[in-house]
Protein backbone atom coordinates (compact mmCIF):
# COMPACT_ATOMS: atom_id res chain seq x y z
CA UNK A 1 0.00 0.00 0.00
CA UNK A 2 1.45 3.37 -0.97
CA UNK A 3 1.73 6.33 1.33
CA UNK A 4 -0.88 8.17 -0.67
CA UNK A 5 -3.33 5.29 -0.35
CA UNK A 6 -2.69 5.01 3.40
CA UNK A 7 -3.30 8.71 3.92
CA UNK A 8 -6.76 8.64 2.32
CA UNK A 9 -8.19 5.18 2.97
CA UNK A 10 -10.34 6.42 5.88
CA UNK A 11 -11.91 9.07 3.67
CA UNK A 12 -12.65 6.57 0.91
CA UNK A 13 -14.11 4.06 3.38
CA UNK A 14 -16.36 6.64 5.01
CA UNK A 15 -17.53 8.01 1.66
CA UNK A 16 -18.23 4.49 0.38
CA UNK A 17 -20.51 3.72 3.34
CA UNK A 18 -22.17 7.14 3.07
CA UNK A 19 -22.92 6.66 -0.62
CA UNK A 20 -24.77 3.39 -0.04
CA UNK A 21 -27.77 5.68 0.23
CA UNK A 22 -27.11 7.07 -3.26
CA UNK A 23 -26.95 3.47 -4.51
CA UNK A 24 -30.42 3.15 -2.99
CA UNK A 25 -31.49 6.23 -4.95
CA UNK A 26 -30.07 4.54 -8.05
CA UNK A 27 -32.23 1.47 -7.54
CA UNK A 28 -35.31 3.72 -7.49
CA UNK A 29 -34.09 5.58 -10.57
CA UNK A 30 -33.41 2.43 -12.62
CA UNK A 31 -36.38 0.39 -11.36
CA UNK A 32 -38.82 1.51 -14.14
CA UNK A 33 -36.60 0.19 -16.95
CA UNK A 34 -37.18 -3.55 -16.30
CA UNK A 35 -40.55 -2.99 -14.59
CA UNK A 36 -42.46 -0.91 -17.16
CA UNK A 37 -42.41 -3.60 -19.90
CA UNK A 38 -43.98 -6.02 -17.40
CA UNK A 39 -46.57 -3.50 -16.12
CA UNK A 40 -47.65 -2.70 -19.69
CA UNK A 41 -47.76 -6.33 -20.82
CA UNK A 42 -50.78 -8.63 -20.99
CA UNK A 43 -49.41 -10.63 -18.03
CA UNK A 44 -49.32 -7.66 -15.66
CA UNK A 45 -51.08 -8.01 -12.32
CA UNK A 46 -51.43 -4.20 -12.37
CA UNK A 47 -52.46 -3.21 -15.94
CA UNK A 48 -50.74 0.09 -16.81
CA UNK A 49 -51.23 2.41 -19.80
CA UNK A 50 -48.30 4.29 -21.45
CA UNK A 51 -49.47 7.54 -19.85
CA UNK A 52 -49.67 5.91 -16.40
CA UNK A 53 -46.24 4.41 -17.03
CA UNK A 54 -44.77 7.86 -17.75
CA UNK A 55 -46.19 9.07 -14.42
CA UNK A 56 -44.70 6.08 -12.59
CA UNK A 57 -41.34 7.05 -14.06
CA UNK A 58 -41.51 10.80 -13.49
CA UNK A 59 -43.52 11.31 -10.29
CA UNK A 60 -40.56 10.22 -8.16
CA UNK A 61 -38.41 13.05 -9.49
CA UNK A 62 -41.26 15.57 -9.17
CA UNK A 63 -41.63 14.70 -5.47
CA UNK A 64 -37.87 14.89 -4.96
CA UNK A 65 -38.24 18.67 -5.33
CA UNK A 66 -40.33 18.79 -2.12
CA UNK A 67 -37.66 17.73 0.38
CA UNK A 68 -34.54 19.85 -0.30
CA UNK A 69 -35.75 22.80 1.82
CA UNK A 70 -36.71 20.71 4.90
CA UNK A 71 -33.60 18.55 4.52
CA UNK A 72 -31.43 21.67 4.25
CA UNK A 73 -32.88 22.89 7.55
CA UNK A 74 -32.34 19.49 9.20
CA UNK A 75 -28.77 19.22 7.92
CA UNK A 76 -27.98 22.70 9.17
CA UNK A 77 -29.66 22.20 12.56
CA UNK A 78 -29.12 18.52 13.35
CA UNK A 79 -26.19 17.58 11.13
CA UNK A 80 -25.46 16.04 7.75
CA UNK A 81 -25.15 12.53 9.17
CA UNK A 82 -28.49 12.56 11.00
CA UNK A 83 -30.30 13.92 7.93
CA UNK A 84 -28.85 11.23 5.65
CA UNK A 85 -29.93 8.54 8.12
CA UNK A 86 -33.47 9.95 8.11
CA UNK A 87 -33.34 9.88 4.31
CA UNK A 88 -33.32 6.08 4.38
CA UNK A 89 -36.85 5.92 5.85
CA UNK A 90 -38.79 7.07 2.73
CA UNK A 91 -36.87 4.58 0.57
CA UNK A 92 -37.79 1.69 2.87
CA UNK A 93 -41.45 2.77 2.94
CA UNK A 94 -41.47 3.08 -0.85
CA UNK A 95 -40.23 -0.48 -1.40
CA UNK A 96 -42.69 -1.85 1.17
CA UNK A 97 -45.54 -0.21 -0.79
CA UNK A 98 -44.30 -1.72 -4.07
CA UNK A 99 -44.33 -5.17 -2.43
CA UNK A 100 -47.97 -4.81 -1.32
CA UNK A 101 -49.22 -2.77 -4.32
CA UNK A 102 -52.35 -3.96 -6.12
CA UNK A 103 -53.10 -0.82 -8.16
CA UNK A 104 -51.33 1.90 -10.11
CA UNK A 105 -52.33 4.41 -7.41
CA UNK A 106 -50.29 2.53 -4.79
CA UNK A 107 -47.32 2.49 -7.16
CA UNK A 108 -47.68 6.26 -7.49
CA UNK A 109 -47.55 6.63 -3.70
CA UNK A 110 -44.55 4.29 -3.48
CA UNK A 111 -42.70 6.36 -6.07
CA UNK A 112 -43.63 9.54 -4.18
CA UNK A 113 -41.95 8.21 -1.03
CA UNK A 114 -38.88 7.26 -3.05
CA UNK A 115 -38.83 10.79 -4.45
CA UNK A 116 -38.85 12.30 -0.96
CA UNK A 117 -35.81 10.21 -0.06
CA UNK A 118 -34.14 11.08 -3.37
CA UNK A 119 -34.45 14.79 -2.61
CA UNK A 120 -32.91 14.40 0.84
CA UNK A 121 -29.97 12.36 -0.43
CA UNK A 122 -29.01 14.63 -3.30
CA UNK A 123 -29.28 17.76 -1.14
CA UNK A 124 -27.08 16.54 1.72
CA UNK A 125 -24.76 13.82 0.34
CA UNK A 126 -22.67 16.18 -1.87
CA UNK A 127 -22.08 18.41 1.14
CA UNK A 128 -21.09 15.54 3.43
CA UNK A 129 -18.62 13.98 1.01
CA UNK A 130 -17.18 17.39 0.12
CA UNK A 131 -16.62 18.30 3.76
CA UNK A 132 -15.00 15.06 4.95
CA UNK A 133 -12.42 15.06 2.13
CA UNK A 134 -9.01 16.66 1.74
CA UNK A 135 -8.38 18.85 -1.31
CA UNK A 136 -6.46 16.05 -3.06
CA UNK A 137 -9.36 13.57 -3.15
CA UNK A 138 -12.41 15.79 -2.76
CA UNK A 139 -13.34 15.44 -6.42
CA UNK A 140 -12.97 11.66 -6.37
CA UNK A 141 -15.05 11.29 -3.20
CA UNK A 142 -17.77 13.53 -4.59
CA UNK A 143 -17.98 11.49 -7.79
CA UNK A 144 -18.62 8.39 -5.65
CA UNK A 145 -22.14 9.78 -5.22
CA UNK A 146 -22.86 9.22 -8.89
CA UNK A 147 -20.81 6.02 -9.15
CA UNK A 148 -22.89 4.35 -6.44
CA UNK A 149 -26.07 5.66 -8.07
CA UNK A 150 -25.02 3.88 -11.29
CA UNK A 151 -24.31 0.69 -9.32
CA UNK A 152 -27.91 0.82 -8.07
CA UNK A 153 -29.20 1.33 -11.62
CA UNK A 154 -27.09 -1.56 -12.91
CA UNK A 155 -28.53 -3.81 -10.20
CA UNK A 156 -32.02 -3.13 -11.59
CA UNK A 157 -30.95 -3.94 -15.15
CA UNK A 158 -29.26 -7.18 -14.06
CA UNK A 159 -31.81 -8.47 -11.55
CA UNK A 160 -35.11 -6.95 -12.74
CA UNK A 161 -35.67 -9.04 -15.91
CA UNK A 162 -35.30 -12.32 -13.97
CA UNK A 163 -37.42 -11.76 -10.85
CA UNK A 164 -40.92 -10.51 -10.13
CA UNK A 165 -41.62 -6.85 -9.42
CA UNK A 166 -42.23 -7.59 -5.73
CA UNK A 167 -39.11 -9.73 -5.34
CA UNK A 168 -37.04 -6.95 -6.90
CA UNK A 169 -38.49 -4.47 -4.38
CA UNK A 170 -37.62 -6.79 -1.49
CA UNK A 171 -34.04 -7.12 -2.75
CA UNK A 172 -33.78 -3.35 -3.14
CA UNK A 173 -34.83 -2.82 0.47
CA UNK A 174 -31.56 -4.44 1.60
CA UNK A 175 -29.54 -1.38 0.55
CA UNK A 176 -31.14 1.34 2.75
CA UNK A 177 -31.13 -1.04 5.72
CA UNK A 178 -27.43 -1.78 5.16
CA UNK A 179 -26.75 1.94 4.90
CA UNK A 180 -28.33 2.64 8.29
CA UNK A 181 -26.45 -0.23 9.95
CA UNK A 182 -23.04 0.95 8.68
CA UNK A 183 -23.36 4.73 8.51
CA UNK A 184 -24.65 5.13 12.06
CA UNK A 185 -21.12 4.38 13.33
CA UNK A 186 -19.34 6.90 11.06
CA UNK A 187 -18.35 10.49 11.98
CA UNK A 188 -20.24 13.72 11.38
CA UNK A 189 -18.71 16.43 9.19
CA UNK A 190 -16.11 18.46 11.14
CA UNK A 191 -17.37 21.57 9.32
CA UNK A 192 -20.79 21.08 10.91
CA UNK A 193 -19.31 20.84 14.43
CA UNK A 194 -17.10 23.91 13.97
CA UNK A 195 -20.08 25.85 12.67
CA UNK A 196 -21.54 25.50 16.20
CA UNK A 197 -18.11 25.94 17.88
CA UNK A 198 -17.87 22.32 19.02
CA UNK A 199 -14.10 22.08 18.60
CA UNK A 200 -13.57 18.88 20.58
CA UNK A 201 -16.18 16.98 18.58
CA UNK A 202 -14.74 18.38 15.36
CA UNK A 203 -11.29 17.13 16.35
CA UNK A 204 -12.63 13.64 17.19
CA UNK A 205 -14.47 13.56 13.88
CA UNK A 206 -11.38 14.60 11.91
CA UNK A 207 -9.22 11.98 13.68
CA UNK A 208 -11.61 9.29 12.47
CA UNK A 209 -11.22 10.60 8.93
CA UNK A 210 -7.45 11.16 8.79
CA UNK A 211 -4.18 9.36 9.45
CA UNK A 212 -1.39 11.35 11.10
CA UNK A 213 -1.26 14.89 12.50
CA UNK A 214 -4.52 16.82 12.02
CA UNK A 215 -3.76 20.01 13.97
CA UNK A 216 -2.89 22.19 11.00
CA UNK A 217 -5.85 20.98 8.94
CA UNK A 218 -8.22 21.44 11.88
CA UNK A 219 -6.97 25.01 12.32
CA UNK A 220 -7.40 25.72 8.60
CA UNK A 221 -10.95 24.35 8.64
CA UNK A 222 -11.74 26.42 11.73
CA UNK A 223 -10.43 29.60 10.08
CA UNK A 224 -12.39 28.83 6.90
CA UNK A 225 -15.63 28.22 8.81
CA UNK A 226 -15.16 31.34 10.95
CA UNK A 227 -14.60 33.41 7.82
CA UNK A 228 -17.74 31.99 6.23
CA UNK A 229 -19.82 32.41 9.36
CA UNK A 230 -18.97 36.07 10.10
CA UNK A 231 -22.28 36.83 8.46
CA UNK A 232 -24.88 34.15 8.95
CA UNK A 233 -25.95 32.79 5.58
CA UNK A 234 -29.53 33.19 4.40
CA UNK A 235 -31.47 32.26 1.30
CA UNK A 236 -31.24 35.88 0.15
CA UNK A 237 -27.43 35.73 0.24
CA UNK A 238 -27.50 33.42 -2.77
CA UNK A 239 -28.79 36.36 -4.81
CA UNK A 240 -27.54 39.42 -2.94
CA UNK A 241 -23.86 38.36 -2.77
CA UNK A 242 -22.20 38.75 -6.16
CA UNK A 243 -19.89 35.72 -5.79
CA UNK A 244 -22.76 33.48 -4.67
CA UNK A 245 -24.93 34.75 -7.50
CA UNK A 246 -22.24 33.94 -10.05
CA UNK A 247 -21.63 30.49 -8.52
CA UNK A 248 -25.39 29.82 -8.50
CA UNK A 249 -26.05 30.61 -12.15
CA UNK A 250 -22.97 28.66 -13.24
CA UNK A 251 -24.10 25.67 -11.17
CA UNK A 252 -27.70 25.83 -12.39
CA UNK A 253 -26.45 26.16 -15.96
CA UNK A 254 -24.43 22.96 -15.60
CA UNK A 255 -27.36 21.10 -14.05
CA UNK A 256 -29.56 22.33 -16.91
CA UNK A 257 -27.16 20.79 -19.41
CA UNK A 258 -27.01 17.59 -17.34
CA UNK A 259 -30.77 17.12 -17.65
CA UNK A 260 -31.50 18.50 -21.13
CA UNK A 261 -28.93 16.21 -22.73
CA UNK A 262 -31.52 13.48 -22.05
CA UNK A 263 -29.81 11.24 -19.51
CA UNK A 264 -32.87 10.86 -17.28
CA UNK A 265 -34.99 9.60 -20.19
CA UNK A 266 -32.30 7.26 -21.56
CA UNK A 267 -31.81 5.54 -18.18
CA UNK A 268 -35.49 5.30 -17.19
CA UNK A 269 -36.76 4.24 -20.63
CA UNK A 270 -33.73 2.12 -21.60
CA UNK A 271 -35.64 -1.07 -22.42
CA UNK A 272 -38.44 0.89 -24.12
CA UNK A 273 -35.88 2.62 -26.36
CA UNK A 274 -34.10 -0.65 -27.17
CA UNK A 275 -37.42 -2.27 -28.15
CA UNK A 276 -37.67 0.05 -31.18
CA UNK A 277 -34.04 -0.05 -32.37
CA UNK A 278 -34.35 -3.14 -34.55
CA UNK A 279 -31.31 -4.67 -32.87
CA UNK A 280 -30.74 -8.44 -32.88
CA UNK A 281 -29.97 -8.36 -29.13
CA UNK A 282 -32.72 -8.66 -26.50
CA UNK A 283 -33.65 -5.25 -24.98
CA UNK A 284 -32.89 -6.37 -21.41
CA UNK A 285 -29.45 -7.58 -22.50
CA UNK A 286 -28.73 -4.20 -24.09
CA UNK A 287 -29.83 -2.52 -20.84
CA UNK A 288 -27.40 -4.67 -18.84
CA UNK A 289 -24.58 -3.74 -21.22
CA UNK A 290 -25.57 -0.07 -20.83
CA UNK A 291 -25.52 -0.35 -17.02
CA UNK A 292 -22.10 -2.04 -16.98
CA UNK A 293 -20.66 0.68 -19.19
CA UNK A 294 -22.13 3.36 -16.88
CA UNK A 295 -20.46 1.87 -13.81
CA UNK A 296 -17.11 1.25 -15.53
CA UNK A 297 -16.99 4.79 -16.92
CA UNK A 298 -17.96 6.33 -13.57
CA UNK A 299 -15.01 4.45 -12.03
CA UNK A 300 -12.84 6.09 -14.66
CA UNK A 301 -14.36 9.47 -13.81
CA UNK A 302 -13.43 9.02 -10.12
CA UNK A 303 -9.79 8.73 -11.25
CA UNK A 304 -9.88 11.49 -13.89
CA UNK A 305 -11.73 14.25 -12.03
CA UNK A 306 -8.76 15.08 -9.78
CA UNK A 307 -6.20 14.55 -12.56
CA UNK A 308 -7.63 16.20 -15.66
CA UNK A 309 -9.83 18.72 -13.88
CA UNK A 310 -13.53 19.51 -13.85
CA UNK A 311 -13.83 21.76 -16.91
CA UNK A 312 -12.07 19.52 -19.49
CA UNK A 313 -14.21 16.56 -18.46
CA UNK A 314 -17.44 18.57 -18.71
CA UNK A 315 -16.52 19.96 -22.14
CA UNK A 316 -15.58 16.53 -23.50
CA UNK A 317 -18.76 15.09 -22.02
CA UNK A 318 -21.05 17.71 -23.59
CA UNK A 319 -19.41 17.32 -26.99
CA UNK A 320 -19.74 13.53 -26.91
CA UNK A 321 -23.39 13.40 -25.82
CA UNK A 322 -24.31 16.06 -28.38
CA UNK A 323 -22.78 14.06 -31.24
CA UNK A 324 -24.32 10.77 -30.07
CA UNK A 325 -27.78 12.26 -29.55
CA UNK A 326 -27.64 13.56 -33.12
CA UNK A 327 -26.51 10.16 -34.40
CA UNK A 328 -29.28 8.28 -32.57
CA UNK A 329 -31.94 10.75 -33.73
CA UNK A 330 -30.80 10.49 -37.35
CA UNK A 331 -30.83 6.66 -37.20
CA UNK A 332 -34.39 6.62 -35.87
CA UNK A 333 -35.49 9.11 -38.53
CA UNK A 334 -34.33 6.84 -41.36
CA UNK A 335 -35.48 3.70 -39.51
CA UNK A 336 -39.07 4.93 -39.37
CA UNK A 337 -38.95 6.54 -42.85
CA UNK A 338 -37.63 3.49 -44.69
CA UNK A 339 -36.51 0.64 -42.48
CA UNK A 340 -34.78 -1.28 -45.25
CA UNK A 341 -32.25 1.54 -45.78
CA UNK A 342 -30.76 1.10 -42.30
CA UNK A 343 -31.37 -2.58 -41.54
CA UNK A 344 -27.66 -3.27 -42.02
CA UNK A 345 -26.94 -0.61 -39.34
CA UNK A 346 -28.83 -2.44 -36.58
CA UNK A 347 -25.66 -2.22 -34.46
CA UNK A 348 -25.58 1.61 -34.60
CA UNK A 349 -28.17 2.55 -31.91
CA UNK A 350 -26.66 0.39 -29.16
CA UNK A 351 -23.16 1.55 -30.12
CA UNK A 352 -24.15 5.23 -30.13
CA UNK A 353 -26.03 4.89 -26.83
CA UNK A 354 -23.03 3.20 -25.19
CA UNK A 355 -20.70 5.96 -26.41
CA UNK A 356 -23.29 8.46 -25.15
CA UNK A 357 -23.22 6.78 -21.72
CA UNK A 358 -19.41 6.84 -21.64
CA UNK A 359 -19.31 10.54 -22.53
CA UNK A 360 -22.07 11.40 -20.06
CA UNK A 361 -20.56 9.40 -17.20
CA UNK A 362 -17.07 10.91 -17.36
CA UNK A 363 -18.37 14.44 -16.93
CA UNK A 364 -22.00 15.54 -16.86
CA UNK A 365 -23.05 12.62 -14.67
CA UNK A 366 -20.52 13.17 -11.88
CA UNK A 367 -18.82 16.54 -12.01
CA UNK A 368 -21.87 18.83 -11.38
CA UNK A 369 -22.11 17.41 -7.84
CA UNK A 370 -18.43 18.19 -7.33
CA UNK A 371 -19.02 21.75 -8.55
CA UNK A 372 -21.98 22.36 -6.22
CA UNK A 373 -19.89 21.17 -3.25
CA UNK A 374 -16.93 23.39 -4.13
CA UNK A 375 -18.21 26.75 -5.36
CA UNK A 376 -20.16 27.96 -2.32
CA UNK A 377 -18.95 29.02 1.15
CA UNK A 378 -20.03 26.97 4.18
CA UNK A 379 -22.66 29.47 5.36
CA UNK A 380 -24.78 29.13 2.17
CA UNK A 381 -23.69 25.77 0.77
CA UNK A 382 -26.79 23.96 2.00
CA UNK A 383 -29.08 26.59 0.49
CA UNK A 384 -27.26 26.34 -2.84
CA UNK A 385 -27.47 22.55 -2.83
CA UNK A 386 -31.16 22.82 -1.98
CA UNK A 387 -31.92 25.25 -4.83
CA UNK A 388 -29.92 23.16 -7.29
CA UNK A 389 -31.78 20.00 -6.41
CA UNK A 390 -35.23 21.60 -6.60
CA UNK A 391 -34.32 22.99 -10.01
CA UNK A 392 -32.86 19.67 -11.13
CA UNK A 393 -35.94 17.81 -9.88
CA UNK A 394 -38.31 19.89 -12.00
CA UNK A 395 -35.97 19.69 -15.01
CA UNK A 396 -35.63 15.92 -14.72
CA UNK A 397 -39.38 15.52 -14.28
CA UNK A 398 -39.98 17.55 -17.44
CA UNK A 399 -37.51 15.43 -19.42
CA UNK A 400 -38.92 12.10 -18.21
CA UNK A 401 -42.57 13.11 -18.64
CA UNK A 402 -42.17 14.90 -21.98
CA UNK A 403 -40.08 12.09 -23.48
CA UNK A 404 -43.20 9.97 -23.91
CA UNK A 405 -45.33 12.95 -25.00
CA UNK A 406 -42.90 14.18 -27.68
CA UNK A 407 -42.13 10.61 -28.80
CA UNK A 408 -45.83 9.91 -29.37
CA UNK A 409 -46.50 13.27 -31.07
CA UNK A 410 -43.44 13.86 -33.27
CA UNK A 411 -41.39 10.67 -33.16
CA UNK A 412 -38.49 9.47 -31.05
CA UNK A 413 -35.96 11.00 -33.46
CA UNK A 414 -37.27 14.49 -32.61
CA UNK A 415 -36.56 13.81 -28.94
CA UNK A 416 -32.92 12.91 -29.57
CA UNK A 417 -32.37 15.81 -31.96
CA UNK A 418 -33.64 18.14 -29.25
CA UNK A 419 -31.24 16.59 -26.72
CA UNK A 420 -28.42 17.13 -29.22
CA UNK A 421 -29.17 20.84 -29.65
CA UNK A 422 -29.24 21.44 -25.89
CA UNK A 423 -25.96 19.53 -25.45
CA UNK A 424 -24.12 21.78 -27.92
CA UNK A 425 -25.60 24.92 -26.37
CA UNK A 426 -24.35 23.67 -23.01
CA UNK A 427 -20.89 23.12 -24.43
CA UNK A 428 -20.71 26.78 -25.46
CA UNK A 429 -22.00 27.92 -22.05
CA UNK A 430 -19.37 25.97 -20.08
CA UNK A 431 -16.60 27.00 -22.44
CA UNK A 432 -17.44 30.65 -21.76
CA UNK A 433 -18.13 30.82 -18.01
CA UNK A 434 -16.97 27.75 -16.08
CA UNK A 435 -13.82 28.19 -13.92
CA UNK A 436 -11.48 25.31 -13.05
CA UNK A 437 -11.53 24.24 -9.36
CA UNK A 438 -9.27 21.18 -9.42
CA UNK A 439 -6.96 20.91 -6.39
CA UNK A 440 -8.03 24.28 -4.94
CA UNK A 441 -9.16 24.87 -1.37
CA UNK A 442 -12.60 26.34 -0.70
CA UNK A 443 -10.89 29.67 0.17
CA UNK A 444 -8.99 29.74 -3.15
CA UNK A 445 -12.17 29.03 -5.11
CA UNK A 446 -13.98 31.89 -3.37
CA UNK A 447 -11.06 34.22 -4.09
CA UNK A 448 -11.18 33.24 -7.78
CA UNK A 449 -14.91 33.96 -7.93
CA UNK A 450 -14.35 37.38 -6.35
CA UNK A 451 -11.73 38.19 -9.01
CA UNK A 452 -14.11 37.03 -11.76
CA UNK A 453 -16.93 39.21 -10.39
CA UNK A 454 -14.59 42.22 -10.14
CA UNK A 455 -13.46 41.68 -13.74
CA UNK A 456 -17.08 41.36 -14.94
CA UNK A 457 -18.04 44.58 -13.13
CA UNK A 458 -15.05 46.42 -14.61
CA UNK A 459 -16.04 45.26 -18.10
CA UNK A 460 -19.61 46.48 -17.59
CA UNK A 461 -18.34 49.84 -16.33
CA UNK A 462 -16.10 50.27 -19.38
CA UNK A 463 -19.01 49.42 -21.68
CA UNK A 464 -21.25 52.00 -20.01
CA UNK A 465 -18.57 54.70 -20.16
CA UNK A 466 -17.94 53.94 -23.82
Amino acid sequence: MTAKTRSHWKEYGTALCATLITATAGTCYGWPSPTLPYLQSADSSIPTSPDEGSWIVSIMILCSALTPIPSAYFADRFGRKTTLLLGAIPFILGWVLVIVAKSVAILYVARMFSGLGYGIVYTVAPMYTGEIATNEVRGALSTLITLMNKVGILAQYCIGPFVSMRTLAAINMILPISFVITFIFLPESPYYYLKFERSERAERSLRKLRSGDIRLELKNIEVSVQEDMKNRGTWCDLISEATNRKALWISLGIFTIQQLCGSAAVVAYAQVIFQVTGSHIEPYQESIILGCVQVATCCLSVVLVDRLGRKPLLLLSALGVGLMNGTIGTYFYFYFSNKTNVEHLHWLPITAILIYIVCYAIGLSTVPYVIIGEMFPTNVKLYASCVAHIYTGFSMFAVQKLFQVVKDAWGIYTVFWGFSVFSFLGLLFMLAVLPETKGKSFACIQAQLRRDVARDNASKLMTVEY
